[in-house]
């Protein structure tokens, strides 16, 4: 199963109001070696998630919950296709703070990214360009 595939598996995972947590958003946390009961499914999950996924697929992962964390993961290319990362900078370029997840599609301002923790959820999420840090793509281990 490649990245895109496993992905979209988990289309629609979202967390859970109130006190109790998505037990499968605490599985992603728990799989990279984080004990997801501390964190709970408040806590920014998207790199989480793009390492679940990584992970339980045999790629390459960052095995940390920043996002930009991928920047030194994989290969950049200009020319990104279905299923490679997406890492965005949040609040500013210079700031530690990102976003990650997979290429869906773009058009002339937007990048279409499918990623954990977009509107608290794992859904496809339109993102403008300029924000974008770097595309990568990840070679299968092995």
């Amino acid at each position: 199963m490649n990245l895109i595939q496993k992905a979209l598996t988990q289309y629609g995972v979202k967390e859970t109001i109130g006190p109790k947590d998505n037990p499968q958003i605490v599985a992603y946390f728990d799989e990279i070696g984080f004990d997801g009961a501390k964190l709970h499914d408040e806590t920014a999950w998207c790199s989480a998630f793009v390492n679940w996924v990584a992970k339980t697929t045999n790629y390459p992962y960052s095995g940390k919950l920043n996002a930009r964390s991928w920047l030194s993961i994989g290969q950049s290319t200009d020319t990104p296709t279905l299923g490679d990362l997406v890492i965005l900078w949040r609040e500013s370029p210079r700031s530690w703070k990102g976003h990650v997840g997979f290429y869906i599609k773009e058009t002339a301002r937007y990048v279409y990214i499918l990623g954990g923790n977009q509107n608290n959820s794992v859904c496809i999420k339109a993102y403008p360009k300029s924000r974008v840090l770097d595309y990568k793509k990840l070679l299968k281990n092995g």
